[in-house]
C-alpha cells in the first residue's frame, strides 16, 4: 500500500507540471479485457507509464480467465516525448485464477500471484494537440506462485505443500493505446 500511494503522489505531482496522457487499450478493450493507464513526463526524453490490465472473466468456456496485472514503466523516448520511438523498463505485479496454456486440455487451472520484469518497444504518432496513438509490445520474465486445482473436484492437482512455482519468459503485452492528454 505504501508502494502504491508514493507512485500516486509522484504521478499527481508530475501531472501538475507536465505533459500527462490518460489511456485505454482499444485492442484488449475489442477482447473485453480492459487496459487503462496514464503517462507523463519525468524528463527531456523521459516519461513515466503506469498501467492496470484486467480480465473480469470467471469463466470462459467452463474455464476460469480471471487476471489483473499493474505495471510502472520507465520509457525512453529517442526522438521527442509522445512522438516516435520508445523502448522502457517495467516491473509490475499480477494476480490470476486461470487455466495456463499447457493445461488446456485438462481440467486444472492454477489461482496465485506473481510478479513480473521486462521490457518494452513502441512507436507514438500525435494525432492532434489532445490526442495520440500508441503502438507497442512487451514481454520479459513471470514467475508465479500458485496452488493447482482440478475444475470440477476442487482438489489440488500438484503436490506442492504450500505455492507452487512456475516461471516462463513470454510476451505479456501489446496493443494499441489511444491517449488524451489531459493538462
Amino acid at each position: 500500500m505504501k508502494k502504491f500511494l508514493i507512485i500516486f503522489v509522484l504521478i499527481t505531482y508530475s501531472s501538475i507540471s507536465a505533459q500527462t496522457y490518460v489511456k485505454a487499450n482499444a485492442f484488449t478493450t475489442i477482447l473485453t479485457i480492459p487496459n487503462v493507464g496514464i503517462e507523463t513526463s519525468i524528463g527531456k526524453k523521459s516519461t513515466f507509464h503506469f498501467d492496470a490490465l484486467a480480465s473480469f472473466w470467471k469463466s470462459v468456456n467452463g474455464k476460469p480467465r480471471e487476471f489483473y496485472t499493474f505495471t510502472p514503466e520507465y520509457r525512453y523516448h529517442f526522438k521527442e516525448k509522445y512522438n516516435g520511438f520508445y523502448a522502457g523498463a517495467h516491473i509490475g505485479a499480477s494476480i490470476f485464477n486461470f487455466q495456463k496454456w499447457n493445461y488446456l486440455n485438462t481440467n486444472n487451472y492454477e489461482k496465485g500471484v506473481g510478479y513480473f520484469a521486462g521490457a518494452t518497444i513502441g512507436y507514438q504518432v500525435k494525432v492532434s494537440e489532445k490526442f495520440m496513438i500508441d503502438c507497442f509490445l512487451g514481454g520479459g520474465w513471470h514467475q508465479g506462485f500458485y496452488k493447482g486445482y482440478d475444475l470440477y473436484t476442487g482438489e489440488r492437482y500438484e503436490p506442492a505443500k504450500k505455492y507452487n512455482k512456475s516461471g516462463e519468459s513470454l510476451p505479456y503485452r501489446g496493443g494499441v493505446m489511444i491517449s488524451y492528454k489531459i493538462n
